[in-house]
């Protein structure tokens, strides 16, 4: 890296007014951006591109070596984690990532770097970029619980006009939020301004505003009977791996509602649809799935207390000017010696 100067390669779509952005929030950064070398996108914040859209030969070669003569990189390549693992080994400069997405540390995982390689490049995440947006379907979510969406559904589709019955009142409910990072802080102050009360996890001691109770996550069991909504946030990784399974699932108060947020694989899939069918979770509303897309064989689909959005729920019109303002602010930190924003943990990689 030049001396007071940070040398960034554009791996990912970015606006034109985004690239002049950074380089005026940070003027010691000298940006390699070429966008006839990025795929086009197809909507807001589509980092990968049409998946018809390729490079010629010649383009390949261009992008290569933007790539690896940069000190850092403005996104994972084409999203592909073999081609963030190929760029790290072919440029031995390079020295800080940052990814797209809020949870990317599952990408910088898949990549099978080296423990000298994770040493050598920092990796930093969007997180936090997407807490309004997905804070907001949380909220909605619970509400839908509340509210008895699904029931709501299946009699308008059947044109019943049915009798009248008492909804929940999230003013009296009691909602246990999982992980009170960037997205479950947001979602713990929207749920307190309706009158929630809020039980948060954490593996610190912490005081945070709408969160009326913190807990360690190991005692989410000692309190699921007493919660009327789950809402996780968590990331996935190894120690969060079916948190909320069968033997959570069953202490739940009946006609409890769940929500997903976090990482697909924090909820086992066959035992909430276990708890559905029993009556022991009333409504989920899901935006990550174990396994995405979601298989259309899965009975999820087919439910009426089951709200399905194809991973959706982050997106945003001001996401990328977000990500951008972002990456300026952690390039600033870099120049000045200062420690990183949303620096991916490599030994679980969240």
């Amino acid at each position: 890296m030049t001396v007071g100067r940070l040398q960034v390669a554009v791996a990912a779509p970015l606006k034109p007014e985004d690239a002049e952005y950074l380089q005026r929030a940070e003027p010691r950064i000298d940006l390699a951006y070429e966008p006839d070398l990025l795929p086009l996108m197809r909507r807001a914040a589509d980092y990968s591109g049409d998946p018809d859209w390729s490079r010629t030969a010649a383009q390949q070669a261009r992008y290569a070596a933007m790539l690896d003569t940069a000190d850092a990189l403005y996104g994972i390549p084409d999203v592909d984690s073999a081609a963030l693992a190929r760029t790290v080994r072919a440029n031995p400069r390079l020295r800080w990532v940052h990814t797209m997405a809020a949870g990317g540390g599952g990408q910088v995982k898949a990549a099978r770097l080296t423990a000298d390689e994770l040493e050598r490049v920092t990796f930093t995440t969007s997180a936090g970029v997407h807490a309004g947006p997905l804070a907001e379907f949380a909220v909605f979510g619970v509400l839908a619980g509340a509210k008895n969406l699904g029931r709501l559904r299946s009699q308008q589709r059947a044109h019943e006009w049915g009798g009248r019955w008492t909804m929940g009142q999230v003013s009296e409910q009691t909602v246990l939020v999982l992980g009170l990072g960037g997205i479950g802080r947001v979602v713990a102050e929207k749920l307190h301004a309706l009158g929630a009360t809020v039980i948060g996890t954490s593996r610190r001691d912490v005081t945070l505003p709408g969160v009326d109770r913190v807990i360690s996550p190991d005692r989410i069991g000692g309190v699921a009977g007493t919660v009327d909504a789950v809402i996780n946030t968590l990331p996935g990784t190894d120690s969060t791996e079916h948190a909320i399974g069968r033997e959570f699932l069953n202490r739940l108060a009946p006609g409890a509602t769940v929500v997903n947020v976090g990482r697909g694989t924090v909820i086992d899939e066959s035992a909430l649809l276990e708890a559905l069918e029993s009556g022991v979770v009333g409504f989920a509303a899901l935006d990550v799935f174990e396994a995405e897309p979601l298989a259309t064989a899965s009975p999820l689909w087919d439910r009426d207390d089951v709200l399905i959005s194809p991973h959706t729920a982050a997106l945003n019109d001001g996401e990328e000017r977000l990500i951008a303002e972002l990456f300026a602010s952690n390039a600033s930190k870099l120049l000045d010696g200062v420690p990183l924003a949303n620096t991916v943990n490599t030994i679980e990689f969240y």
